[in-house]
């Protein structure tokens, strides 16, 4: 398991989220959810969006559509794993002040629903991130880049790395928050 599996994974229930608000249809929207169109969303190259598919269904985190035959992410087991073994697996070893996108409880989504005691935010580092802030590492180099083309996935991350960094009570918010965002 590999950090970019978690955003491969939440990158595509991001793109079924939208093709079901949009009942999308036709040969144009499939290109978003192949490995091509992943790729470019996300800034990962092909043959790691490839053999993160391959080790997502290897574990169970992803399953072929029945229909399509396009990977989908499994969201019980995907919550499941995030929930559980996130934290140990990729843990978060706060670094330097940086400027950058804020992450954890200082996103968007989370600001004001928990109060910090924190001098600075958590960050992303970004050159061009307007937040200065203590960096972390995010679970894929290309995520400040990626979340700024995707308010869903960057919600999702935001509340992964909340997990990753909170404390039981923290974590638990940021689990709720995501499961209902993951419609788990």
């Amino acid at each position: 398991m590999k950090g970019q599996d978690i955003v491969v994974l939440l990158k595509l229930i991001s793109l079924h989220n939208e093709g079901q608000r949009h009942e999308r249809g036709g040969s144009n929207d499939d290109d978003v959810v192949s490995i091509r169109g992943l790729a470019n969303s996300l800034e990962i190259s092909k043959s790691e969006i490839s053999l993160s598919l391959n080790r997502s269904l290897y574990s169970g985190l992803a399953q072929k559509d029945l229909q399509s035959g396009r990977p989908a992410a499994n969201r019980r087991a995907l919550c499941d794993f995030m929930f559980s073994g996130l934290k140990y697996v990729f843990p978060v070893h706060p670094g330097p002040l940086v400027r950058g996108l804020p992450t954890s409880f200082h996103a968007p989504m989370l600001q004001g629903r928990l109060l910090s005691q924190m001098e600075y935010p958590f960050v992303w580092p970004h050159a061009k991130g307007e937040v200065k802030g203590q960096a972390i590492e995010p679970l894929f180099k290309s995520i400040p880049v990626a979340v700024q083309r995707d308010a869903f996935l960057y919600q999702c991350l935001a509340l992964v790395d909340a997990i990753r960094t909170g404390a039981a009570r923290e974590t638990r918010l940021a689990q709720q928050i995501l499961k209902e965002r993951l419609g788990v």
